[in-house]
């Protein structure tokens, strides 16, 4: 069935819709009741809608259908994961930091599970924080991916509304169709339930991106580089588009936690609260030293804590996505009881902000890793091809040692950001663009073009771990290598 046509709503229409990703009321009121048990969590096949029309994607449900998962830190990730769909997948815990051989990245070494069958983890957990979940395979950009809650003592203690919103890029097109265009390949390509492995050595040509003069931050203009890669259909958040948007009531006066989670596989986006102050309080899961503001990067695969207060008047607030570099948005809403919901266009009048360091450079983390000797460095360098469409690491063998502190230096000097991700493991951010910092604690971090980040992590969970760029088809073009060691 199509949803009714948005033009105006009331949260009285409101409060009829299923808010899936909404934790209700205070900070504890949804953590899972039955922690302490095996949680069931089934890959499936489902339809939204999507600019009119039913879009057939995949998705991560508990039993009762609601998606994702929400735990207590205090107990393990105990959790059967169960295939209902028709190929073979595997899916990876973003942000945690499971053995080995319980991580998501197929014949990494665990097979792909196969249709209709079933598989336990269970494993403790270090830490709270948003996190999330997908698939390592090209099902990704099918919205096989879901948030990961992890509540805290503290969270639970909080005087706090929690809102959790996924974000997306959605094609009708299938993930192997975009993939063979962005490779200049003729026709599609069946590849479900491949792993990245297999994608590897694929060459070819190009697609079209978006390029040019783009305002920088500081008011210079950099040309030719390539923003991005792939024209999406749609941008998601929690499923919708902004022509019918998910709205969340809220309490006048009350304080609002948006755990904000960016699942695009291949588009960066700048979080604007609009009307709302904001404090950004957390990214990738780690608190932070609190940010003031209103427009907050994030890029694939980072997410943000940002709490808003809402005014005692109370009101409708959109908070937006804006697409980097492009006027396309996404986004929800706000609102007190009773409030009229008007409508927001999908675009705006302006591309939205690139994304870049001067924020990062900036953030401070609560918890920094324990001060010590580095005893292994390493530089590596991100380079690529946009007419063959490969891209590459380059440098150093990252063979370290179980219990060094390990520092890595990547440069990207390449004309498109690359957000790299480190499997099993959480680092510190310790230099930007030449300068020593004491940075935020993350597992995601932006090298926009020709960049310099420098990251730590001590080597405390052994096994063979992915170290990748965080836009899919990058990654499976070529940019991601291993940091392998054992105990």
């Amino acid at each position: 069935m199509y949803r009714r046509e948005f033009l105006t709503r009331t949260m009285a229409a409101a409060s009829a819709y299923a808010f899936v990703n909404s934790v209700a009321a205070r900070a504890g009121a949804e953590t899972n009741p039955m922690a302490g048990s095996t949680q069931k969590l089934n890959i499936v096949k489902r339809t939204i809608e999507v600019n009119g029309k039913p879009a057939s994607v995949l998705g991560l449900t508990r039993p009762n259908g609601s998606t994702g998962l929400i735990l207590d830190a205090d107990t393990a990730f105990d959790v059967e994961l169960s295939s209902q769909i028709d190929a073979s997948t595997l899916i990876h815990w973003h942000g945690l930091t499971p053995p080995w051989d319980q991580d998501g990245v197929p014949d990494n070494p665990a097979a792909l599970i196969k249709p209709g069958e079933s598989r336990h983890y269970n494993f403790p957990l270090a830490y709270g924080g948003t996190h999330w979940m997908h698939a390592h395979t090209l099902q990704e950009q099918s919205l096989l991916a879901a948030p990961l809650i992890i509540h805290t003592a503290d969270d639970r203690k909080r005087d706090e509304q929690e809102v959790v919103v996924l974000l997306h890029d959605f094609s009708f097109k299938s993930p192997e169709e975009l993939f063979s265009e962005l490779k200049g390949e003729g026709g599609g390509m069946d590849m479900s339930g491949h792993d990245m492995g297999s994608m590897m050595n694929m060459s070819g040509g190009s697609m079209k991106m978006d390029m040019g003069k783009m305002p920088m931050g500081n008011g210079m203009a950099m040309g030719g580089m390539d923003i991005n890669d792939i024209e999406y259909d749609a941008y998601l958040a929690n499923d919708r588009t902004l022509d019918d948007p998910e709205v969340f009531q809220v309490e006048k006066g009350g304080r609002v936690r948006i755990r904000l989670i960016n699942g695009a596989t291949a588009t960066g986006f700048t979080i604007d609260t609009g009307g709302l102050d904001a404090t950004l309080v957390a990214v990738d899961g780690h608190e932070i030293e609190p940010v003031q503001g209103q427009q907050f990067p994030a890029t694939m695969g980072q997410r943000l804590d940002i709490v808003v207060a809402v005014p005692k008047e109370g009101g409708s607030f959109p908070v937006l996505a804006l697409r980097e570099g492009a006027p396309q948005r996404t986004g929800f809403v706000l609102a007190t009881r009773g409030t009229d919901v008007t409508r927001i266009a999908t675009s705006g009048d302006a591309n939205g902000p690139l994304l870049g360091l001067d924020l990062e450079q900036g953030l401070r983390p609560l918890t920094p890793l324990a001060k010590r000797r580095t005893d292994k460095s390493y530089e590596v360098t991100l380079s690529g091809d946009m007419t063959k469409y490969a891209w590459i690491i380059q440098g150093d063998a990252l063979d370290v040692t179980s219990g060094d502190r390990v520092e890595i230096g990547i440069r990207n000097m390449s004309m498109m950001s690359h957000p790299m991700h480190l499997h099993g493991h959480k680092f510190q951010v310790v230099g930007v663009n030449g300068r020593r910092v004491t940075g935020a604690i993350r597992d995601t971090i932006l090298l926009p073009m020709m960049s310099t980040v420098t990251v730590a992590f001590d080597a405390d969970n052994p096994g063979h771990w992915p170290f990748h760029c965080h836009h899919l088809y990058h990654m499976a073009s070529g940019m991601m290598t291993y940091i392998g060691y054992e105990a």
